[in-house]
């Protein structure tokens, strides 16, 4: 055969409808088509071949050597294309698939993956990948393609990508427990701003940096960073040894060494924002679904 040949879904239903009645009557019956059209369908389908799959008499029907290996084909043929289709379905629906989610550690004591969770419980076909990293570096992998959705802290603004609240919680400062102010109830910022700071690279996001460190800079002075850490978990013990000290999000303190003592900000209104992010214009169903389930 010089040429691939075309046969469709629907000839290969009529032609094992044929191949297990072993009666056009029967077969058309079953399918609920006129006989005439079934027989039709049948020989367009042998013309396509090149081959006859049945030998007909005015008593009987049979099947050829071809036609009994195409009955076993056809049967997983068709049954793989109803997989396929679907599957395909399931994914428009959002319901198969894979999600590639992001998260900043320190949110974990808020309950991000427990709603993940509920989404894995909810959507079992859906396939959910978890990535940590810090803001920055996972919004540029959302905006890249490489992440579906995350969950970060104070992200800057950006055009490529939408954010959705997820949980809004106070600053708190962290001193080493010798320090001079340790022994305080509560403290102002500002009474930390000739310590040294321990704090996040810049590249960790402006916003981020202007909001953790708003309580402290006053009369337009700032606090010094001396050491820099890309994990809150690393900061806080930097801040235990006694290299400085800094400001963090309450529940980036939860896990904090014993050698650090953390203190409320005395009238201090700014609040750190955790949110969902996502790509701009991306409205697929599994998204929506993720954001129903998570809520």
């Amino acid at each position: 055969m010089d040429r691939e040949p075309e046969v469709d879904l629907r000839q290969l239903r009529a032609f094992l409808a044929v191949a297990d009645e072993l009666h056009f009557g029967r077969a058309a019956e079953s399918l609920r088509i006129a006989q005439p059209a079934l027989s039709q369908q049948i020989r367009r389908t042998e013309r396509e071949l090149g081959v006859d799959l049945f030998v007909r008499t005015s008593r009987s029907v049979a099947l050829t050597p071809a036609g009994r290996t195409l009955q076993g084909r056809a049967r997983s043929l068709l049954a793989q294309a109803r997989r396929d289709l679907d599957e395909a379905v399931r994914v428009g629906r959002g319901e198969a698939g894979r999600l590639d989610v992001g998260f900043v550690v320190s949110a974990l004591p808020l309950g991000p993956i427990e709603r993940v969770q509920v989404f894995r419980q909810r959507y079992p076909l859906v396939r959910v990948e978890l990535t940590e990293g810090y803001s920055s570096r996972l919004l540029a992998r959302i905006v890249r393609g490489e992440l579906d959705l995350a969950i970060v802290r104070d992200p800057d603004p950006d055009p490529a990508v939408r954010f959705r609240p997820f949980r809004s919680e106070r600053f708190v400062a962290a001193v080493p427990r010798a320090h001079r102010l340790a022994g305080r109830v509560s403290i102002r910022g500002s009474e930390l701003l000739d310590d040294p700071f321990v704090f996040f690279p810049a590249v960790a996001g402006a916003v981020a940096t202007e909001r953790n460190l708003a309580s402290v800079v006053s009369g337009g002075r700032r606090p010094v960073v001396v050491q820099e850490a890309t994990t809150w978990a690393t900061v806080l013990h930097l801040v235990g040894a006694g290299l400085g000290v800094t400001v963090a999000p309450e529940s980036a303190t939860l896990a904090a060494p014993d050698t650090v003592v953390l203190l409320p900000l005395e009238g201090d209104r700014h609040r750190s924002e955790l949110v969902w992010a996502a790509r701009a214009g991306d409205d697929r169903e599994i998204l929506r679904n993720f954001i129903a389930a998570t809520e």
